[in-house]
């Protein structure tokens, strides 16, 4: 293989509100925590083991916008997007890294419907076509008309 790939794919819960930032030019940055979880169980013990994983989400411009308006704490949704690290300095002069997922797809995965009926503020889901992305299970194609 030639080249390289750089691809990440997510599904987990924002462990909070997405944070806006907006600049002079009109583009927007949003950025959230998401939590993956790993549960399996010890051999040596016969306990279950949960581990979770904290991801930092960057979305940009229009899909900031829609994950501000229609994500809250605790929404389950589906990330893809690329690793990036930043290099910066702090305020004591010391150079830190972030390493964080810049998205460039999503799809909402909580129905909000369910949250309603659960006493929770309501949420409607966005009539917006971009950018989202489909998670399509190949064993459910089974209306082909393929002959074989």
């Amino acid at each position: 293989m030639s080249g390289t790939l750089n691809k990440v794919m997510l599904i987990g819960h924002l462990g909070d509100e997405v944070k806006m930032h907006y600049f002079d030019d009109k583009n927007c940055v949003g950025r959230f925590p998401l939590a993956t979880n790993e549960t399996y169980t010890s051999k040596q013990t016969g306990e279950r083991i949960s581990n979770t994983e904290w991801h930092n989400i960057v979305v940009r411009n229009k899909g900031a916008e829609i994950c501000e308006k229609y994500l809250t704490k605790g929404d389950k949704v589906y990330i893809e997007g690329r690793i990036k690290t930043r290099k910066w300095t702090d305020d004591k002069g010391m150079e830190r890294y972030s390493t964080e997922i810049q998205c460039n797809d999503f799809t909402f995965l909580t129905n909000k419907n369910e949250q309603n009926s659960s006493g929770q503020k309501p949420n409607p889901q966005p009539n917006v076509s971009e950018p989202s992305a489909t998670i399509n299970d190949p064993m459910d194609e089974g209306n082909d008309d393929l002959p074989f």
